[in-house]
């Protein structure tokens, strides 16, 4: 049903408490001297009338700037962050009537101190909002206990750590991404039959979000012994792809593990295997991976990419964005965890998320 009141007004509230537009505002803001009674009254009778406060009038007329810091992986080095970077910047450009500004911080993906680095540069401009990708877990932990110290909120994307207080996390829930990427592995391949994890350049035991996804890829086969279905999981931890060792592992892997019948690679790097198959004329293994990345496409088309799962580094770069704007500048409460969906992406339907990412 339609409801043709008008907007509700401070001056509305004000003559139903029977109060001076003034004590109205004070309550709002919670500013200045009001007794215990009015304010009570007052605060019952904006629930009852469900007052929203004209956000838009507000934070235009304080002309405050909000600068928000942006601390990811340099997207020169990797597209999955170039993603994030648009999302982010689509964001701003909804949000900076607001007077937000958002200050890039890039650091690479491959050397810890220059997270550390830019790190500290945030904390010393100290910035009224950060976003952060916490990719090396260890040197995040000592950033997140000076940054809840010291008051200055942040948000995670892409990596959810426990052991921090952030305002929100924005990202796919790691663990159970892994057990989806299990059940599409499985489905339909006979038993005993060996599947392999494989993590690409990564220090896995300083990466959060891959440990979860391994653990719920191997927690699913687990569950399937109790059917007497028996799988074998193995991890191969493998080099940067631009490394002779890379394709040796390959080898040595696939020679001593004759019974392989699918690889699941825990990042956005699924073209890497992709391409080692075609380099080796491997056929009719399930190929599991993350990400519409350019490359990743290409094979999926083929069909040497069975199935994506799409983590939406766009969309964790808006609503981080998002979310930091929202508390900060309009006040409002947000949920502390926002979990994107797992988005299981093949050759049949890759063109209506194609089409709705346009």
């Amino acid at each position: 049903m339609e409801n043709n009141q008008g907007p509700i007004r401070i001056k509305d509230i004000a003559e139903k408490a029977q109060v001076s537009v003034g004590t109205v505002d004070r309550v709002l803001h919670n500013r200045g001297r009001v007794s215990e009674e009015v304010r009570e009254k007052v605060k019952r009778i904006i629930k009852e009338l469900n007052y929203e406060p004209n956000l838009i009038a507000r934070t235009l007329g304080t002309n405050k700037t909000y600068r928000f810091a942006a601390l990811i992986p340099d997207p020169d080095q990797d597209s999955y962050w170039l993603d994030s970077k648009i999302g982010i910047e689509k964001a701003f450009k909804e949000f900076k009537g607001y007077g937000i500004v958002v200050d890039f911080y890039y650091f690479d993906l491959n050397k810890v101190n220059t997270f550390l680095e830019k790190a500290h540069e945030v904390t010393e401009n100290r910035p009224e909002g950060i976003l952060v990708a916490p990719l090396f877990l260890r040197e995040s932990l000592p950033f997140f206990e000076n940054w809840e110290k010291n008051n200055l909120p942040y948000v995670l994307i892409n990596t959810q750590i426990s052991e921090s207080s952030p305002l929100c996390y924005i990202g796919q829930d790691s663990y159970q991404s892994g057990v989806l990427a299990g059940k599409l592995i499985q489905y339909g391949t006979p038993h005993p039959s060996t599947f392999v994890i494989v993590h690409i350049a990564e220090d896995i035991a300083n990466s959060a979000h891959l440990i979860k996804k391994e653990k719920g890829f191997r927690d699913y086969f687990t569950s399937l012994e109790e059917e007497g279905k028996v799988y074998k999981v193995i991890s191969a931890d493998l080099p940067n792809p631009n490394h002779i060792s890379f394709t040796e592992k390959l080898d040595y892997l696939f020679a001593e593990n004759p019974d392989i019948k699918g690889v699941f690679v825990t990042t956005s790097k699924g073209f890497e295997i992709a391409s080692y198959f075609g380099k080796r004329g491997i056929k009719d293994l399930r190929l599991i991976g993350y990400d519409l990345l350019e490359k990743n496409l290409d094979y999926l088309n083929k069909g040497t990419i069975d199935f994506l799962i799409n983590q939406n580094p766009k969309g964790q770069g808006y609503f981080g964005i998002l979310s930091l704007t929202e508390s900060i500048v309009f006040r409002k409460s947000i949920n502390s965890l926002k979990y994107l969906p797992l988005d299981i992406i093949s050759k049949e339907n890759l063109k209506y998320y194609i089409e709705a990412d346009n």
